[in-house]
């Protein structure tokens, strides 16, 4: 099992030197990971740091963190823009990104106000296509597409640290299935629950459930994580490391403040 602490990049939280000084506590305090939300905007809390350019920051005050995204909304993103974020991260950091995507929460005013996509259905098709093509972008390889949704030509970007390339997480809410579909093809899975919003984290075996339903459409061998976002409330660690997590994550709410966050983190992963 490793260990996490996922924060908002928006609040108290938004000022990427804030992240980095956490980050390097994180470290220093025996923690495997650290990993950002992606938002523009959250009503009510500015300032909001630029994800990547916060994780940067980060990569510079740590030497063995994984630093990712907890998660990006491929839907409003650029992918082109998006691959070469991820790839200087990977590269910056000798090989410690990690990109977490989804469809993003709808709920938010974000997508509309911003003129995003806002339909659930057209959204799932964007992060389909959209992950194809970050999948050959950070391998290096040519690409030459005209899709439905994306169109992109290149001989090739410099790929990642990390072969055959970033590894990719994907959030569903679970008990949906198309989600957890869509995450056997990837490299790991980061389940919510329908009222995760709220603060109710997915249970022990509601965990074992779904990591069942995600083996049984895996097609390729090798490492697959499984991402247990939690709280310092809920069911022991032991509990989600046998139903089959392989990343236990504690999650600040929006509104927690830094120093919150810091007595966390120095506090050390559960054990």
């Amino acid at each position: 099992m490793r260990y996490g602490m996922l924060t908002p990049n928006f609040g108290e939280f938004g000022e990427a030197r804030a992240l980095a000084d956490l980050a390097a506590e994180a470290e220093r305090s025996g923690w495997d990971g650290f990993f950002l939300w992606d938002h523009i905007q959250f009503p009510g809390l500015e300032p909001a740091a630029d994800p990547w350019v916060a994780l940067g920051a980060m990569a510079m005050r740590t030497e063995k963190l994984r630093l990712g995204t907890l998660v990006t909304p491929i839907g409003r993103r650029r992918i082109a823009k998006l691959a070469r974020e991820v790839i200087t991260l990977d590269r910056l950091s000798n090989g410690r990104a990690v990109l977490g995507v989804g469809l993003g929460f709808i709920a938010l005013p974000e997508f509309a106000d911003f003129g995003d996509e806002t339909d659930p259905r057209t959204r799932g098709e964007m992060l389909d296509e959209g992950l194809d093509l970050l999948s050959k972008l950070m391998t290096g390889e040519p690409v030459k597409h005209a899709g439905v949704h994306y169109q992109l030509e290149t001989p090739g970007f410099a790929p990642s640290v990390q072969r055959p390339r970033v590894p990719i997480w994907v959030a569903g809410g679970w008990p949906g299935k198309k989600p957890f579909r869509r995450a056997a093809r990837w490299d790991g899975v980061a389940p919510m629950s329908k009222q995760a919003m709220e603060g109710q984290m997915i249970q022990p075996d509601q965990l074992a459930e779904l990591v069942d339903y995600v083996s049984t459409h895996r097609t390729e061998p090798g490492p697959y994580d499984v991402i247990q976002i939690g709280a310092s409330d809920g069911p022991p660690v032991r509990e989600f490391a046998d139903a089959g997590a392989t990343w236990w994550i504690a999650a600040a709410a929006p509104r927690d403040t830094i120093e919150q966050v810091r007595e966390r983190l120095r506090s050390g992963p559960p054990t």
